[in-house]
């Protein structure tokens, strides 16, 4: 009677869950959906590659900075990564609305969702928008994990059906039916103050929100400057967009090198920046800066070396760049 009791505690768990089960599998289907179905978005060097939108994770990503900085420096991993998530993702959303070996794929939720949240769950114009899609999407896998799936779901079915794989102590485990837990109490405690931890410490580091002043990263553009060298005629310096908005660019419209009392001595404005020569852009990953048609575009997470041509002023006269965007902000550097 008590196996009795408990199995019909499940099926009702898993029935409550539905319309989050679908939901949640439909968000991570449609992933796939949208890069393979609606349009290719796993093409190189094409307009929307889902790769360049990886890219801009990289600046202030929490302890996966490595590989991700490995990957946009190694297209053809990038590339093949970007390929295998998103079969990933093909498979667990499906599974999960279909409700097939449903603890197996909440598994595959919780590393999906525990990714984006370490990646990009800084980014977000509004309302924190990665942050929420990856701490809801570990809580949902927690959750699914504990419920497995109710009656509208194959593995139902093959339960109902007296499937001899359904009597296997691993199809508990990584389908749905009775989870085989001596003390379920501490499982679900230990999960939740787990994940509730985590949302707390990636909602302090990433925007400050529990204590202290709030920031948000999305909202403008930031540049550094750094490795700043004259070489023969040439002014090389490295710039790094680590800031803004992940689907808008800066603009640079103008490049002024000031002497040591702020004169200007050289400007490149906008309409020379949208025809800086492509050579003297040394790209090092796979979001590119670029001239545009009324200036320099600098992506979010793209990292350049530029090399402005000094041969019509003195190098002794050089002593800060300034750097300007299309929305008024300046960067400077002390050139040494």
């Amino acid at each position: 009677m008590k196996h009795l009791s408990d199995s019909r505690s499940y099926d009702l768990a898993g029935l409550y869950t539905l319309s989050f089960r679908l939901v949640i599998g439909w968000t991570y289907f449609s992933a796939f959906w949208r890069r393979l179905i609606l349009e290719n978005k796993l093409i190189p060097d094409e307009a929307g590659y889902i790769g360049g939108k990886f890219n801009h994770f990289l600046p202030n990503a929490l302890g996966i900075k490595t590989i991700i900085e490995y990957l946009v420096t190694h297209p053809d991993a990038l590339q093949r990564s970007m390929m295998a998530f998103t079969i990933i993702e093909a498979v667990v959303g499906l599974f999960i609305i279909l409700g097939l070996f449903t603890r197996l794929m909440s598994i595959g939720i919780f590393g999906l969702a525990m990714g984006i949240l370490l990646g990009s769950g800084w980014i977000g114009t509004t309302c924190l928008d990665e942050w929420q899609i990856g701490v809801l999407g570990i809580a949902g896998g927690f959750v699914l994990f504990l419920t497995g799936s109710g009656p509208f779901s194959l593995d139902h079915y093959f339960i109902k059906n007296n499937k001899r794989f359904t009597h296997k102590k691993w199809f508990l485990w990584l389908g749905s039916g009775v989870l085989p837990l001596a003390k379920p109490k501490t499982l679900v405690v230990a999960g939740s103050v787990f994940i509730f931890g985590l949302t707390l410490l990636t909602n302090q580091y990433f925007h400050g929100g529990v204590w202290g002043t709030l920031h948000n990263k999305s909202i403008k553009p930031k540049i550094e400057i750094s490795n700043i060298s004259i070489r023969n005629s040439d002014l090389v310096f490295e710039v790094y967009r680590t800031e803004g908005v992940d689907v808008y660019g800066s603009f640079l419209i103008g490049i002024h090198i000031l002497d040591k009392d702020g004169h200007m001595v050289k400007e490149l404005n906008h309409k020379e920046l949208s025809k800086f020569p492509k050579e003297n852009i040394k790209n090092h990953y796979v979001a590119k800066v670029k001239p545009g048609k009324h200036s320099l575009i600098i992506p979010l997470g793209s990292k350049a070396d530029i090399k402005v041509d000094l041969a019509d002023i003195s190098p002794e006269n050089i002593h800060m760049i300034k750097l300007i965007d299309i929305s008024g902000i300046e960067w400077t550097a002390k050139i040494e």
